[in-house]
């Protein structure tokens, strides 16, 4: 094996260490997401998985239950916007700012 594939095989090997690294980390932090004021809020972790939802009681209308919905949605969709930022900036690091294809994951 030439003495350039090593190196190469050490660097992916750092490489794939920090990846993990970060992804843990990812999972530990938290974002979240509101609708309608704050009576609607949503936590996901950095890895875009939704955590919690908390829904005011005050929205919750038996006859209007189509708004719920719609509110649900837009905080869910928050939450995950910010938790894709969050990968975005984190994996940055690893990049140097480097836009690659499909990556963070």
């Amino acid at each position: 094996m030439p003495k350039g594939f090593g190196d190469l095989m050490k660097q992916m090997q750092k490489v794939q260490k920090k990846i993990e690294e970060i992804q843990k980390e990812l999972e530990e932090k938290r974002v979240e997401g509101t609708a309608g004021g704050g009576m609607i809020t949503v936590v996901a972790n950095g890895k875009q998985e939704i955590l919690e939802i908390k829904i005011d009681p005050e929205v919750v209308n038996p006859d209007d239950v189509e708004m719920l919905e719609d509110l649900i949605v837009a905080a869910v969709n928050q939450a995950r916007e910010k938790a894709q930022q969050l990968q975005m900036e984190d994996m940055s690091r690893l990049t140097g700012g480097l836009k690659i294809p499909g990556f963070p994951f």
